[in-house]
């Protein structure tokens, strides 16, 4: 610990000596232009491309060629020869008031480089025998840290570190607004019958890649709230101050309560009156317990802020391919667009949808969502198979001008790679949301989809996310290579790395970085 400190405090002392020597010679103002020209020559043959460098606050103005001939008609010829000169060698600084000088922008640079090297220094430092950083002891002082295995992810002390690790003081700007923002964002999800672990783990999946706060809305039979109360108080406070929750009994607001709750799965129509049960909540992303986020719900998120003035809910197709689609084979009711969409992953804009008035095949005016939902149901009720999911194609089949159709790998499904890879988004991307629907987390018919579910499923919140989750999935990848699903293991690696990284930013660097800027 006292070679540490010795380390640190010599680091600290030439950052010292260096501010003083940028501060002593460069503390004059901008010298005239014939000083600055002899100040340059004398210096440009003992330094290498001598030109005056770029600072960060000012900016250069171009010389004019009608400003030099006025200049040169007022000024004697000599001087004007050498005013040409230097004009042409250099571009003179332009400054305005506010804006620092070039001492002080050249000063943020090299501040900024020592700050950058002092960070990776205390990292290295305190991984250098593998050990995870927690709290580092720096000279008396103490940092805040989250656990680096420097040898097994390969982030700092001269390994390469991957491209999204590059990191600028505007960067830690924006994530720290990201991720002081009041903003929350609502989850909801329901809950019957054995879906208690699946629902936990696909919250799990939410917290350790989520940025904002989260509330959960989770719909759940009297028996299971207990269960969720008991886990989630388990999870370590550093992760529950992340979220707030809360349980909901199961609730049909129209129609007959046991009709609605026998519609294909238990309780899965739940979802049809979220927005008459939640009415203090603006904006609402639901999903199926079998979904598992593999980026931050911050940025399915934002698609609510590209919905148009018309659009009021977001879903996925139910197929990229119309000749294998269930929907453009098999279904006996109107469905949206080629392919249909599904519910799993459902992103809406409740305020809207309950102002809204929708069209429909039953009467001839517009009918609001909580009037419409029952008698839709029993018109239709002998003609759909998945049930809620096709009263939602329905009413979007209606209604096209309401409806965001997200891209494939926000709700990727066995159906995307089991026949072969059809979700170009995905190939191109890596899966964002992957949605495990068919049981494939419980059975060995897709290895892929089940090997996801159980590192998520293992992984203590503690430890490092490349070694006990990263590392042990691309192991389990190779058993599944006698798949098709499995023949693609980019896909569903490429995002959650990029995730995973971007965790390392910003708890890490960003973090430890602020407390060492000097």
């Amino acid at each position: 610990m006292k070679l540490y400190c010795k380390v640190v405090a010599l680091a600290l002392c030439l950052g010292l000596l260096l501010l003083l020597y940028l501060f002593v010679g460069n503390a004059d103002s901008e010298p005239p232009l014939k000083v600055a020209r002899e100040t340059r020559l004398a210096t440009a043959s003992s330094e290498p491309g001598g030109d005056l460098a770029p600072p960060l606050q000012a900016r250069f103005r171009p010389i004019q060629a009608a400003a030099a001939a006025a200049a040169a008609a007022a000024a004697p010829e000599q001087e004007e020869e050498e005013a040409a000169q230097v004009s042409k060698r250099e571009p003179r600084l332009h400054k305005k008031p506010g804006k620092r000088s070039a001492a002080r922008g050249k000063f943020a640079g090299v501040r900024y480089r020592l700050a950058v090297l002092l960070d990776d220094f205390v990292l290295c430092m305190s991984s250098a025998n593998g050990h995870e950083l927690r709290d580092v002891e720096v000279c008396g002082g103490r940092v805040r840290g989250v656990g680096v295995r420097r040898l097994q992810a390969g982030l700092f002390c001269g390994i390469p570190s991957p491209s999204a690790f590059t990191w600028r003081p505007k960067d830690q700007k924006h994530l720290t607004a990201q991720l002081s923002s009041p903003q929350w964002m609502h989850l909801a999800v329901v809950a019957c019958g054995d879906r208690l672990e699946e629902t936990l783990i696909m919250l799990k999946s939410a917290v350790l890649f989520s940025n904002r706060k989260l509330k959960f809305h989770i719909f759940a039979e009297d028996s299971l709230k207990p269960e969720f109360e008991r886990k989630l108080q388990e999870w370590p406070p550093s992760y529950t101050k992340k979220f707030d929750y809360k349980v909901y009994p199961i609730a049909f607001s129209v129609g007959n309560a046991q009709e609605w709750k026998k519609l294909f799965k238990p309780c899965a129509a739940q979802r049809l009156f979220l927005p008459m049960i939640l009415k203090d909540v603006d904006s609402l992303l639901y999903v199926d317990t079998d979904v598992l986020f593999l980026r931050p719900i911050d940025d399915l998120w934002g698609f609510l802020r590209v919905f148009n003035s018309t659009q009021l809910a977001a879903m996925a197709p139910e197929h990229e391919i119309p000749k294998i689609g269930w929907y453009s084979r098999f279904a006996r009711h109107p469905y949206y667009g080629m392919t249909g969409i599904n519910s799993g992953v459902m992103l809406m804009n409740l305020t809207r949808i309950r102002n809204a008035q929708f069209k429909n095949s039953m009467i001839p005016s517009g009918l609001t969502w909580e009037e419409m939902l029952y008698p839709l149901y029993q018109k239709y009720k002998n003609y759909i198979t998945w049930g809620d999911q096709d009263l939602l194609n329905i009413i979007f089949y209606f209604n096209p001008e309401y409806l965001y159709l997200f891209p494939c790998q926000w709700n990727y499904r066995p159906d995307h790679c089991m026949y072969g890879s059809n979700c170009k988004g995905a190939e191109e991307e890596g899966i964002s949301i992957l949605h495990g629907n068919r049981g494939v987390y419980h059975d060995d018919k897709q290895p892929t989809f089940k090997a996801l579910y159980e590192v998520i499923r293992d992984f203590s919140f503690e430890d490092n996310l490349f070694q006990s989750m990263y590392y042990p999935l691309q192991t389990k990848f190779l058993d599944t290579v006698h798949t098709l699903c499995g023949r693609i293991p980019q896909v569903f690696l490429k995002q959650i790395e990029r995730t995973m990284k971007k965790v390392y930013e910003n708890r890490v660097i960003v973090n430890v970085g602020a407390n060492f800027r000097l």
